[in-house]
């Protein structure tokens, strides 16, 4: 992927219709260039139409992500809720790689009554079986653990990108609104280049040129996020970002989580695409 792509996380309010691919076309009309599938309450497509949803993105030319369940802890403590949580992961990377999605985003867990070390080690085995089954079916799809929004949850940066070092077919999720107001910083040109320099360091040069980024306004208190705002409505500094991201000559897919998600996508694509022309 040579360039950065712009899209909702889910189907645009403006489509004429509520299906999957009305959503696709929706995007297109739009003038934006991606899609996230939100399987946030379940996987909603069936494996039998999944096929059709990649001929649709395709004659589009829309690229597709994918958000998987809410309710996946790969730290929970009873092994029935462990098995659950990987059978929702696992069905949803492979749902979505039959409908041609190029990654799944996804919320790993909580600490509980764990050490941040012991929370680390179970996450990471949990996972590697994931991926384990997912190579088993030949489930390619890039698996993508987020940066997380609450104190509470597993998820800074460096344990998202030790987990990217360490289990293959793992690389990050940077959601931006999730780093603000879980670390209450996280929101300064600064401290954003310091976000990417991270993932250089860590996972090299290529990782840059195959982010997954999600992007919104966010409410927060003193344990961390709260509700998504539109960008306007927040305090989130979303022209540094995309001032970062011209910088480090990102590429990938930034996906818009904004209550309004189509407005802000196209807001995110135009400051990139008016930092490209002073560039």
């Amino acid at each position: 992927m040579s360039q950065l792509l712009f899209g909702t996380a889910g189907i645009p309010m403006a489509a004429k219709g509520t299906d999957t691919a009305s959503g696709i076309r929706a995007v297109k009309e739009l003038g934006l260039d991606a899609m996230e599938l939100e399987f946030v309450q379940g996987v909603n497509i069936s494996r039998k139409n999944a096929p059709k949803i990649k001929a649709a993105a395709a004659k589009e030319n829309v690229a597709l992500t994918c958000h998987a369940p809410y309710y996946i802890n790969l730290n929970a403590a009873e092994a029935a809720k462990l098995e659950a949580s990987k059978k929702r992961l696992v069905n949803a990377a492979e749902t979505a790689w039959l409908c041609g999605a190029k990654s799944v985003a996804f919320h790993p867990g909580f600490y509980l009554k764990s050490s941040k070390a012991e929370a680390y080690g179970k996450v990471k085995q949990q996972l590697k079986q994931v991926i384990d089954q997912l190579k088993n079916s030949s489930c390619n799809i890039m698996i993508r653990p987020e940066t997380t929004g609450k104190r509470s949850q597993f998820g800074d940066l460096n344990e998202i990108l030790q987990l990217c070092r360490e289990v293959e077919q793992v690389m990050p999720c940077i959601d931006y609104a999730h780093m603000h107001a879980r670390e209450g910083g996280c929101n300064s040109h600064d401290e954003f280049c310091g976000i990417l320099a991270a993932v250089e360091k860590e996972l090299g040069k290529e990782a840059l040129k195959d982010m997954h980024i999600q992007v919104s306004g966010v409410n927060y208190g003193s344990k961390g996020e709260l509700n998504h705002l539109e960008l306007k409505d927040s305090d989130l500094d979303y022209e540094g970002i995309a001032k970062s991201w011209r910088e480090f000559s990102i590429a990938g897919i930034a996906i818009s989580e904004s209550p309004n998600i189509e407005k802000d996508a196209l807001m995110l694509k135009r400051l990139w695409e008016n930092s490209d022309n002073k560039a």
